[in-house]
């Protein structure tokens, strides 16, 4: 006997909605986060009173929870002076309607926006196996040559100057990604900057033209503990290659020249940390693709929601909120890579990352002197080019002798009008560093061939001198740095 309650369908589907418009007000806050991201100073007074709820972070953490509850987690269409969106509120969402979207063929390639809401060119997702881009038991030795030249690279205060920690870091990119022989590839990384920036269809195959050709001379003898090495093992085909080597490229110089900066800033206020927590901090914290604008080509079906042509989808991984249980390196939402799905491209520039930061800091204890960082405060944007870290040497570190001349010593102007703390570092990096004269002074006047006239015992004697006035100088430089670091 049937009740009359099991009547019907139960099974019929309801007819396709149109996602909910956030109301008048939703917007305007929406919009006013938006525009707070490129004033830094607007969270200047609400952190120095402890007010978090009244940064943009606050602001904006508190807006995204009540679209959640009152939208029940489901996307929501959003009008800002940057444009229209729909926006995915959490990262399961995020991940269901892109992924749902990729695989209609509905999605135009992503663009990055700007936190000034300007739209740029994101390097091409390709989809490649773990396996395959997943870096051998080379990957230290590599780094550590790499840091060795970076570290050499630095000021004669100790820090870091940007053209060549990027020189150096887009070295190590290449070499990962293509080989050996492609280290001092320079060009092969502007075809791919510029492939990614490329505006229109014409510039854009153009230059894939251009990167296929440049990659071919890597593929006659590939080497093998090289992507391009691992891919052509496994088969693949030369487009293929040349598309994994573009969006390989992109994705680890990014992590390695600006993520490891980063990550090292963020080490120095939470020296505890682990690599691999520096670069996830770094990653959540400063996303290189702060927000991705993927526009809709065709319409397409999503969980009973009829997503229109021309709806341009925001992802924001830095907005929403971590998936439960942690996002491991890879996971999407991806801080490097805009791609509707998990990203093996992403897991080779963050391991790259995690084992600059892990040999740097086995030599050397990294310092910020500008801007300066607080561990419960951090600065909601922390540009890499503008970032002064100094390295200083770890005690008992070994030495090579050599006389260290010939680096340029003057303070780096944007260092004025720091904190004493950040002087007494570039004043212990500068102790340090005369010390180390001394001794390879000293060094030198002891080897033979001094003694075998007159003129060589003076100069040895000279030598000695000038060992004697650095060792002293060294030691009141250091006093001095203590007296600041005090």
């Amino acid at each position: 006997m049937t009740s009359d309650h099991d009547g019907g369908d139960s099974t019929a589907r309801t007819a396709p909605r149109a996602p909910e418009t956030a109301w008048a007000l939703e917007n305007a806050v929406f919009s006013a986060a938006m525009v707070a991201q490129r004033l830094p100073w607007t969270d200047a007074a609400a952190r120095a009173l402890g007010l978090e709820a009244l940064t943009r972070e606050g602001v904006r953490r508190a807006l995204l929870e009540h679209l959640r509850r009152t939208r029940s987690g489901r996307p929501v269409r959003v009008r800002t002076p940057f444009g229209n969106f729909l926006v995915p509120l959490t990262p399961a969402a995020s991940e269901s309607l892109l992924v749902r979207a990729d695989e209609e063929r509905a999605l135009e390639p992503a663009v990055g926006l700007t936190s000034a809401g300007q739209r740029y060119g994101l390097s091409p997702h390709t989809a490649l196996a773990r396996e395959t881009v997943a870096p051998g038991g080379e990957l230290p030795a590599l780094v550590a040559r790499h840091v060795d030249e970076a570290v050499e690279g630095r000021r004669g205060d100790g820090t870091l100057e940007w053209e060549a920690w990027s020189r150096a870091m887009a070295g190590l990119s290449r070499r990962l990604v293509a080989g050996e022989a492609a280290a001092e590839d320079t060009l092969l990384s502007e075809i791919v900057t510029r492939a990614a920036a490329a505006d229109g269809r014409g510039a854009r195959a153009d230059l894939e033209a251009a990167l296929r050709r440049r990659t071919a001379r890597y593929l006659e003898s590939p080497d093998p503990d090289s992507l391009v090495g691992r891919m052509v093992a496994a088969g693949a085909c030369a487009d293929t290659v040349a598309a994994a080597v573009a969006h390989a490229l992109a994705l680890v110089s990014e992590a390695a020249t600006t993520t490891t900066l980063q990550a090292l800033a963020l080490h120095t206020v939470e020296p505890a940390a682990s690599p691999e927590e520096a670069v996830a901090r770094a990653l959540s914290h400063y996303p290189p693709v702060a927000a991705a604008v993927h526009r809709v080509g065709t319409p397409f079906l999503w969980e009973g929601l009829e997503i229109g042509a021309g709806t341009e989808i925001l992802c924001a991984p830095g907005w929403l909120p971590a998936p439960k249980g942690g996002a491991g390196p890879g996971v999407w939402p991806s801080a490097l890579c805009g791609a509707p799905g998990a990203c093996a491209a992403t897991r080779l520039g963050v391991l790259v990352a995690e084992e600059l930061v892990r040999a740097i800091t086995a030599v050397a204890r990294p310092f910020v002197v500008s801007p300066r960082l607080v561990a419960d405060r951090l600065p909601g944007t922390l540009e890499a080019r503008s970032l002064l870290v100094s390295l200083r040497e770890l005690p008992g570190g070994r030495g090579d002798g050599r006389v260290t001349v010939g680096r340029p010593a003057a303070l780096p102007v944007p260092v004025r009008g720091c904190t004493p703390a950040s002087y007494g570092a570039l004043a212990q990096t500068s102790a340090d560093r005369l010390a180390a004269h001394a001794e390879s002074l000293a060094a030198c006047a002891e080897a033979e061939g001094w003694d075998r006239d007159e003129a060589g015992e003076n100069f040895r004697m000279v030598l000695l001198d000038h060992a004697g006035r650095c060792a002293r100088a060294a030691d009141g430089v250091r006093r001095a740095a203590t007296r600041l670091a005090d």
